[in-house]
């Protein structure tokens, strides 16, 4: 299992929402902030964006990026987000 990063601009609230729910589905998740969400997958970085990018508009953006080894953040979502983040990124 491969820990991604993956960061979008959707100008649509409901896409969005709808791409949310489709970062949901990979079963471990954390949110960083409203547009960039990690997930944990066996897929590979452009399987993640074609199934992602099925809901999105043209002029919509999603990028997906594997995880590297070192990383920082300040105000992420609380305790439990940090924890989470710390352990898989």
């Amino acid at each position: 299992m491969t820990t991604y990063i993956v960061t979008f601009e959707v100008a649509d609230d409901l896409k969005k929402s709808d791409l949310k729910e489709k970062l949901k589905k990979y079963g471990t998740f954390c949110p960083i902030h409203d547009n960039c969400w990690v997930i944990v997958s066996d897929q590979t970085p452009v399987q993640i964006r074609d199934s992602l990018s099925s809901t999105l508009s043209g002029s919509d953006r999603i990028f997906v990026i594997r995880s590297g080894t070192h990383s920082a953040w300040i105000n992420s979502y609380g305790t439990k987000h940090d924890e989470w983040l710390k352990e898989r990124l």
